[in-house]
């Protein structure tokens, strides 16, 4: 996990204790400020130190909770200037007041002369070349932690606005299943059901899982392959009701392990090659599906005849629906083609699931680490 993001994600779980271990930090490292001589009276230094640090937080505040967000924001920058500037002088002024009125009657051995508020006010040469740098040269470094941690946050807040925005449009896209199948298939089953033919109940249970896989088993991002594999095989099961003898449908896949894919979209394929190629193709439609997983690598080819200038144009939506699901879910990890020849039209697609594996594992335990 990367440093920033370590202390983004304490800073978020803790922030009362990180303001405390950052000030304490300071608070060791500043004390280089004195000589060696110095370091024998160490309640002086103790007194001394307090009250330094004490205005350097206050300017710290003010630097990253006052000036930062208003210059983030400001129209008009001279505004910013002049909170900026105001503020820095009271700061100064208070300080050299408190270190001249209060802080050196503790440690310092009277009589000794003393400045008047008015000539701490007025003596703006010391209160630049001294007290500014004294007392804002931790506040640049406390605001620029927070901004980078404010710049950390505001990605991840974005990301995860990214993140339910894709998870939205999947779902819509996966809620587009055409009815006319299962308009199609209930008109099938009611005519076989007419006629008492064996096949209805089968073709019945058939439907039964599509629905099940669709509406249930489909709410996450992945289903394993084998899933999707059945889904392919009742869907072409129940379409062949529809077509009988006259279609011709050949589904060959060969997968050498298990693997988790994004639901829906073989299907889409599928569902497409059917509607514009068997629906149109008054003939004798042919419709091959290969599907194929390697290593990792992953083939998926759906090819069917079709009748030129019919539905061309509608054929796309389904295409549509398919690509800008891959492209939220596998972006740069996949090849997405297709083409037509000798009135075949072939929707080939490769994903690379070993890497999306790696990628969604580093994804997921960001994010946890985060949350």
């Amino acid at each position: 996990m990367p440093l920033i993001e370590r202390i983004a994600k304490f800073s978020s779980a803790h922030r009362f204790l990180s303001h405390i271990i950052f000030w304490l930090i300071t608070t060791i490292v500043f004390l280089n400020r004195y000589d060696i001589q110095e370091y024998s009276d160490f309640y002086n230094i103790l007194v001394r130190h307090t009250f330094y640090i004490s205005f350097t937080i206050v300017a710290s505040y003010f630097l990253a909770y006052v000036i930062i967000p208003r210059l983030i924001s400001a129209k008009k920058y001279y505004a910013v200037a002049i909170y900026f500037f105001a503020g820095s002088y009271v700061i100064c002024v208070c300080a050299r007041i408190v270190v001249v009125h209060i802080l050196e009657p503790i440690i310092r051995i009277p009589p000794f002369e003393q400045e008047t508020i008015l000539e701490i006010m007025m003596d703006i040469p010391k209160l630049i070349t001294h007290y500014f740098p004294l007392t804002f040269s931790a506040a640049w470094i406390f605001a620029f932690i927070k901004l980078i941690k404010a710049q950390y946050i505001a990605q991840q807040h974005q990301l995860s606005v990214e993140k339910e925005r894709a998870e939205t449009e999947l779902k819509a896209l996966k809620a587009q299943l055409n009815p006319h199948f299962l308009f199609n298939t209930l008109n099938n089953i009611y005519s076989l059901s007419l006629i008492n033919s064996p096949i209805t109940s089968r073709s019945i249970a058939g439907l039964s899982e599509i629905l099940d896989h669709v509406l249930y088993r489909c709410n996450g991002m992945y289903v394993p392959l084998s899933a999707e594999i059945n889904l392919i095989k009742n869907y072409i099961e129940l379409e062949q009701l529809r077509y009988g003898k006259r279609l011709q449908v050949n589904f060959t896949h060969s997968v050498d392990e298990e693997s988790m894919i994004a639901p829906l979209i073989l299907l889409s394929l599928v569902e497409n090659a059917f509607k514009h190629g068997a629906g149109e193709d008054v003939g004798l439609p042919v419709i091959n599906i290969d599907m194929k997983l390697i290593a990792g690598r992953f083939r998926f080819m759906v090819s069917n005849s079709f009748v030129p200038g019919n539905g061309e144009e509608n054929g796309r939506i389904g295409i549509n629906n398919v690509t800008k699901q891959l492209q939220l879910i596998y972006p740069d990890l996949y090849d997405f083609s297709i083409s037509t020849h000798d009135y075949i039209f072939v929707a080939l697609l490769h994903i690379n699931l070993k890497n999306h594996i790696i990628k969604s594992k580093q994804s997921y335990e960001s994010e946890m680490s985060f949350s």
